[in-house]
């Protein structure tokens, strides 16, 4: 079985995402003081992810 090409590349984890990893989400809320330690880490909000230009 091959490894599809977008797989290859190291540059395509670099591009824009419209999901954001729980870690990711997280470090968001934070900045924005929306969670803090001790939290639920499950059913955290929705956090808008924009695409810098």
């Amino acid at each position: 079985m091959s490894v599809d090409p977008s797989l290859k590349i190291k540059s395509a984890l670099m591009r824009h995402r419209n999901v954001l990893s729980r870690e990711e989400r997280i470090k968001v809320l934070r900045s924005e003081e929306r969670w803090h330690e001790g939290d639920k880490v499950l059913g955290l909000p929705k956090v808008a992810h924009r695409k810098l230009a």
